[in-house]
C-alpha cells in the first residue's frame, strides 16, 4: 500500500494490481473514487494490461498458439512490487515471472507511475522490454468516479461533457463482451452526455473517433468537477454496472475482439508494440 498526499489531494494505492483505492479531494472532503460495493462491482479502479477487453474464447493468439486470457488481462490480479514511495510519487513494478510466462510469452516490466500535480494526478503506463523479440500488448485505464458528489443529489444530475463537440457513434459489444461489428449514434446534445440509470444497458459505450482528448463530470446543481485527460490514448470506453453511484472513464490503448475475428496479437486492433530494449509510455491525469 502507498499512500500520496499533497495540499490538495490524498490518494491510495494497493499493491494488488497496483489500483488506486482512493482519490481524496481534501478541500471539500470529498472521496471521489467508487468504494468497490462487492455486491455491485468489487473494483476501485482497475488497471487493463496486456489486454484490453474480452477476448474471443478467453484465448490469446501469439505467433500461432493460443494463451488461455481473461477479460482485461491478467494485471489487475496480479500482485506488484512497490519500487518507489515519495510523498507525491510511488512507482508499482510487474514483472515477468513463472506465473505470467505460460499466459503471456514475453520477458517484461510492466509499471504504473503515481504523482501528484497540485490538484492533478498523473497516472503512466510503462513497459520495458526484456526479450529479444517485439512485445505486442494494449493498455488501460478503468478508474470508477463516484456519482453523484453529495448526498440527496440525483444520478441524473450529471452529465459528461466532452472537450469539443462530438458525433457520439459507440461500437456495440455483444452479450459475449466482444464487438458485434455495429455500431450506433448517441443522441446528446452539443459535447454533452447525460446519465442516465438506462445508459449502459447494452454494456459500455466506447468510442474510437472522438477529437476530444479530455472529459468533464459535471452536474446541474454546482460547479464541483472531476476531469479526465487522456492525450495519449486513441479509444474511451464509458460505463457503469446497474444500481452503482459511479461512472468509469476509461482511456484504452486497445480493446475487446470483434465476433468472427480471432487474430493474432500483433495484427488486433489498435495494438502496440516496443522493441527490444525499448520502453512504452503513456500517461492520462484525473483532476478536480
Amino acid at each position: 500500500m502507498a499512500i500520496l498526499e499533497n495540499e490538495y489531494l490524498k490518494v491510495v494505492i494497493d499493491t494488488k494490481g497496483a489500483q488506486l483505492n482512493s482519490l481524496y479531494d481534501k478541500a471539500n472532503q470529498l472521496e471521489h473514487l467508487w468504494q468497490a460495493d462487492p455486491n455491485i462491482w468489487p473494483w476501485h479502479a482497475p488497471n487493463l494490461f496486456p489486454i484490453v477487453g474480452q477476448l474471443i474464447d478467453d484465448q490469446l493468439l501469439v505467433n500461432g498458439h493460443n494463451y488461455p486470457m481473461k477479460r482485461h488481462g491478467f494485471a489487475r490480479q496480479s500482485e506488484f512490487i512497490l519500487l518507489e514511495e515519495e510523498e507525491d510519487h510511488a512507482v508499482f513494478s510487474l514483472p515477468n515471472s513463472e506465473h505470467t510466462l505460460p499466459v503471456y510469452p514475453y520477458k517484461f516490466d510492466f509499471q504504473v507511475l503515481y504523482t501528484l500535480i497540485d490538484n492533478a494526478l498523473r497516472i503512466t503506463y510503462k513497459l520495458v522490454n526484456h526479450d529479444d523479440k517485439t512485445i505486442f500488448f494494449s493498455v488501460g485505464g478503468h478508474p470508477a468516479f463516484n456519482v453523484p458528489f453529495y448526498p440527496g443529489e440525483k444520478y441524473e444530475d450529471y452529465y459528461i461533457e466532452f472537450e469539443v463537440e462530438e458525433h457520439l457513434i459507440t461500437h456495440i459489444i455483444s452479450p459475449e463482451g466482444t464487438f458485434s461489428g455495429e455500431t450506433r449514434r448517441i443522441l446528446s446534445p452539443a459535447n454533452k452526455l447525460y446519465l442516465t440509470r438506462d445508459l449502459f444497458d447494452q454494456d459500455a459505450l466506447v468510442f474510437k473517433d472522438l477529437q476530444s482528448r479530455e472529459v468533464t463530470i459535471r452536474s446541474n446543481k454546482h460547479d464541483k468537477t472531476v476531469t479526465v485527460e487522456f492525450p495519449h490514448f486513441n479509444y474511451l470506453g464509458i460505463w457503469a454496472k446497474g444500481g452503482g453511484d459511479f461512472v468509469c472513464i476509461e482511456p484504452w490503448l486497445g480493446c475487446a475482439d470483434t465476433a468472427g475475428k480471432h487474430v493474432d496479437i500483433s495484427q488486433k486492433e489498435d495494438i502496440q508494440s516496443v522493441k527490444p530494449g525499448h520502453v512504452f509510455e503513456a500517461a492520462f491525469f484525473i483532476s478536480l
